[in-house]
């Protein structure tokens, strides 16, 4: 099983997702919660720090666990762990993907996640916080 992290980042009461120009026909051009693969000896909270400073140059601080979706794929199976991450700084530039759009909760199910992103989806766009 691989271990993935992806990073809920607010913002004006929006959340940011990302659209994958890299990775298998499973995600690719899909859009997502930005993360990555956690490193051996690498803690979950380093891992997302790490991995949104190499996908956009962005400095966030990993706040607290959510939810999780284990989602098996044909080739492999991902344990995908989203946390709530405070933006600190730095500006947008796209490594993995070709676009990033800030979305209200509520509208995230309009757009075609990754398979592993949809329950995450479901849980935010559904909590009233």
């Amino acid at each position: 099983m691989i271990k993935v992290v992806a990073a809920l980042i607010e913002k004006d009461d929006k959340i940011l997702i990302a659209k994958r120009s890299t990775g298998d026909e499973y995600v690719f051009g899909k859009w997502e919660f930005p993360g990555g693969k956690v490193e051996p000896n690498e803690s979950e909270l380093t891992a997302i720090e790490r991995e949104i400073l190499e996908e956009f140059e962005l400095k966030v601080k990993a706040k607290e666990f959510i939810t999780n979706n284990v989602c098996i794929y044909p080739t492999k199976t991902v344990d995908l762990r989203l946390y709530r991450c405070d933006y600190i700084n730095g500006e947008f530039k796209l490594h993995d993907h070709s676009e990033y759009k800030w979305v209200k909760k509520e509208e995230i199910m309009n757009y075609d996640l990754a398979p592993a992103d949809i329950p995450l989806a479901n849980y935010i766009r559904t909590q009233n916080n």
